[in-house]
């Protein structure tokens, strides 16, 4: 009897072809489960692709009675309680190679459409008024020459890194430790506290997880310690930023602007944010390439067949 995957979302199928010679693959007929469906169909499945309406919590785990992996569509993982997972014996994948270049790609296009105000730009031409054509009107921001603070300089955040100094950045980064010389040496990169990383950066990007120590972990006391026309760019997860604190800043001109992927409360976005010239938003679109949502399935598919071979895979518990 063929061992059963069940994917939480209506994925293409063509990236997940070449599991059904030994899996019996189980879709949604709509774009996704409801989690009662889910509760249901998990019962006898021994694969997980979930979705991320909802969160794979111990309800959904404890269903899966036959369940041994979560393979995750995405590098991200607070979507699964990956911790209670590991304590039922199941084990919990993501994807870090495939999303890697696209989310750094977006992180400079935000970091760039911000300094430079393109969205403004964009918008104001194709309004009645316009706008005015001036010497000095609307001015933005160069690039060059000046300090990006990279929070959270892992895989995607060395990626961004190495975009920065092609544009003559400058560099440092805050981690929980400090990274090997030899990887400081390749982007000049310099380790400062938290607080040094706000007070010198005249961007910010954000690239760390989801964790309970990294929650609002930019809020007011964080853009009070700002440049005041410092830019602030989050790629990561919404919860690391207090979206409404934000507001505040960007509205009181403490802060000089933002670029926004990810949101709090996403797909809901604060209303506020609309009608701010100094702010650039995407819907979470990191991975949002034809390329990228292939090479994630393959990861996926990767990860299935090597768990079940006993290969080395992406585990994350």
């Amino acid at each position: 009897m063929k061992k059963k995957i069940l994917l939480g979302y209506n994925f293409d199928r063509a990236g997940f072809k070449v599991l059904e010679e030994n899996f019996e693959l189980i879709y949604p007929e709509k774009q996704y489960f409801q989690k009662e469906e889910l509760l249901h169909l998990i019962a006898d499945a021994d694969v997980l692709v979930p979705n991320f309406g909802y969160r794979t919590d111990k309800e959904i785990i404890d269903c899966g009675k036959n369940l041994k992996l979560i393979a995750n569509f995405g590098v991200g993982y607070d979507n699964i309680d990956a911790e209670y997972a590991a304590s039922k014996g199941i084990a919990v994948t993501n994807t870090p190679n495939s999303v890697l270049e696209p989310t750094a790609e977006l992180c400079f296009a935000l970091i760039l459409a911000t300094a430079r105000r393109i969205g403004f730009y964009n918008s104001a031409l194709r309004t009645q008024e316009g706008l005015r054509w001036g010497l000095y009107n609307n001015l933005g921001t160069s690039l060059y020459g000046k300090t990006l603070g990279i929070f959270g300089m892992g895989r995607i955040g060395q990626a961004v890194a190495r975009r920065a100094i092609a544009f003559g950045m400058n560099v440092i980064y805050n981690n929980r430790r400090p990274l090997d010389a030899s990887i400081e040496s390749r982007y000049n990169a310099k380790f400062v506290d938290f607080e040094s990383l706000l007070q010198l950066s005249d961007v910010i990007s954000i690239n760390a997880p989801a964790t309970s120590e990294t929650f609002h972990l930019f809020g007011s006391n964080a853009f009070s310690k700002m440049k005041s026309n410092a830019l602030l760019v989050n790629v990561a997860r919404g919860s690391l930023v207090d979206e409404k604190a934000l507001i505040e800043a960007l509205q009181e001109g403490r802060i000089g602007g933002a670029g926004l992927d990810v949101f709090e409360n996403e797909p809901k976005i604060s209303p506020e944010l609309f009608d701010l010239e100094n702010v650039i938003l995407t819907p979470h679109a990191g991975t949002k390439t034809v390329e990228s949502r292939l090479e994630m399935q393959h990861e996926v598919v990767g990860n299935i067949l090597g768990f079940f071979a006993g290969k080395q895979i992406s585990r994350v518990n």
